[in-house]
């Protein structure tokens, strides 16, 4: 390992080997699906659908060669409004073979969103499925349709309509896909991801071949991947755990995805690593923690497990240390990241100690940069001091769609991408998020970061999980509120914590001013289907119950 890092301050930069892939992404599927063409590709658990990689290579080849005939041209933006399904993952690799830039549409959108999406991308091409839960998405694209100046075609999946994209590519020379292909770049853009913002509309990452190919390959590379692993990705591919973390990081090793259900559910996931004898499996905590609180978890058979990646928000400690012991994760990793860096820029090894791999989000990525800045002055802070980190790298976005202004507010003329994350560099060289910059709480001028407090509070024996938010308070600025979901007793929920009993229970052990004033006793946090804690959402409720100016 080459590591390059400075002894005080706060920054670092990673392994340079092994080299970064050059290659596009449907040029590194068909190398893979030739050198492991007999081996299993992908598995969709629901329908019991399997691909081998030679057939997974051919009929991603169809879907690409569909594309063509309908006259979809190098950069046009396809895009897929669907849950988790195998029908996704051969348009994410289609549209990679023929260089059109694959628009991934969260499943949870709704008309005044999807919307906004079709006209801010320029979408000429939308895969849509019919419907999933409470969402009619048919109804949906017919009632916005007329609104996309740019959409000439949606095609449903299920429908004559994907078996009308298949068949008319039967036509072309056999040789279109590759012709096509030779005409593309790693640097080409290839995918644009909309980040769910707190406030106005949500921006276009968009990121190139060489972006999320390498991020896939580095982050499953890191938790010793070989085409013998088998990963059940039950978090959605619409979002860079899936697509990049999930598919590319199979892809590139030979490996088998198996998709477990269209939708997260605890069991069916367990069911599925059991059945399938899957090696990793990934998840946000809050994934995590529903699998190991099903009421059968003790029933499965999940000894085929060793490894996996928890990331998407801040990972629990003692969530983590029971995914080592209870799922046997022995080399269960934590990633940090973000959509606009392809995502991940920290990781856990597998060869770390508990310590590492339960307290920190890892250290920097292969090939990539990081420091911690003062998010007032931007220079480097000392290690243990905390910033804000700012990463640097292959990884970092191509820009935001069709927004050069934000782009700029994000990633700096010397190229570091500024996270808006708070976080702690140790001397070791692995690092801490405290925080968001816009969740750091300010009372009565101390700075307070909520993981601290989440991190304490989930040591007591009742609680399942908590977050903790600030709330406006007329003599402080800001007070502490916990969110507190309760464990179940086994025969009934345990008696609601209040606010008095927290104050009890972290009296002496926490500074006066970090005991939360307020607590709420809740069945779920408000989230988005990404598994993040909306804490906006949390704020507003909360002062809006609790009358709060």
């Amino acid at each position: 390992m080459t590591t390059s890092e400075s002894s005080v301050l706060s920054e670092a930069r990673g392994e340079t080997t092994p080299p970064l892939i050059e290659e596009t992404i449907g040029a590194n599927l068909t190398r893979i699906a030739r050198e492991h063409a007999d081996r299993e590709a992908l598995v969709e658990v629901a329908s019991g659908r399997r691909w081998t990689y030679a057939e997974l290579d051919a009929d991603v080849d169809r879907v690409a060669r569909g594309l063509l005939a309908g006259g979809i041209a190098k950069g046009d933006r396809v895009g897929i409004w669907s849950p988790n399904c195998a029908e996704w993952t051969l348009v994410q690799y289609a549209t990679a073979k023929i260089g059109a830039i694959l628009v991934n549409v969260n499943p949870a959108y709704r008309t005044h969103e999807l919307a906004y999406v079709l006209n801010q991308s320029g979408l000429r091409l939308l895969v849509s499925a019919t419907d999933f839960k409470t969402s009619d998405y048919r109804a949906m694209v017919g009632e916005v349709r007329e609104q996309a100046d740019a959409l000439d075609r949606v095609v449903f999946l299920g429908t004559p309509d994907w078996d009308e994209l298949l068949a008319a590519g039967e036509d072309l020379p056999a040789d279109a896909v590759g012709e096509r292909m030779a005409t593309l770049e790693n640097t080409d853009p290839i995918n644009i991801q909309y980040t769910s913002g707190t406030t106005g509309f949500p921006k276009g990452a968009t990121l190139s071949h060489r972006n999320i190919l390498n991020n896939g390959f580095f982050t499953t590379e890191l938790i010793n991947f070989t085409h013998e692993d088998r990963l059940a990705i039950p978090v959605p591919f619409y979002h860079c755990f899936g697509m990049v973390m999930g598919n590319l990081g199979c892809t590139t090793h030979g490996a088998a995805m198996v998709i477990p259900a269209p939708g997260f559910d605890p069991g069916i996931t367990l069911q599925a690593v059991q059945d399938e004898r899957c090696t990793g499996v990934y998840g946000v905590p809050t994934m995590f923690i529903a699998m190991l609180s099903h009421a059968d978890f003790d029933s499965f058979d999940l000894s085929s497990l060793r490894t996996g990646v928890m990331a998407g928000s801040i990972c629990p400690v003692e969530v983590m240390k029971r995914c080592v012991n209870d799922m046997h994760m022995a080399e269960v990793s934590i990633a940090y990241g973000m959509t606009e860096t392809s995502p991940v820029s920290c990781q856990t090894r597998s060869d770390d100690d508990l310590d590492r791999r339960t307290a920190t989000i890892g250290r920097v990525h292969p090939h990539v940069e990081i420091k911690i800045v003062d998010p007032v002055s931007g220079e480097t802070v000392p290690r243990g001091e905390p910033g804000e980190l700012c990463t640097r790298g292959y990884s970092v976005m191509i820009g935001y769609w069709d927004d050069p202004e934000k782009t700029a507010e994000a990633v700096d003329a010397d190229g570091w991408m500024h996270t808006g994350d708070l976080a702690e560099m140790r001397e070791d060289g692995y690092c801490n998020i405290v925080g968001r910059i816009k969740d750091m709480v300010i009372r009565g001028g101390e700075n307070i970061y909520p993981r601290e407090i989440e991190e304490f509070l989930y040591t007591h024996p009742d609680i399942e999980d908590v977050q903790v938010i600030g709330v406006p308070d007329e003599k402080y600025g800001e007070e502490l509120c916990a969110w507190i979901k309760m464990k179940d007793a086994g025969t009934g929920p345990r008696r609601p914590l209040d606010a008095d009993a927290v104050r009890e229970f972290a009296t002496g052990k926490l500074a006066h001013y970090k005991i939360p004033r307020y607590v709420m006793v809740v069945e779920e946090f408000p989230m988005t289907v990404t598994g993040k804690i909306r804490k906006v959402q949390m704020r507003e409720e909360t002062a809006d119950k609790l009358g709060l100016a």
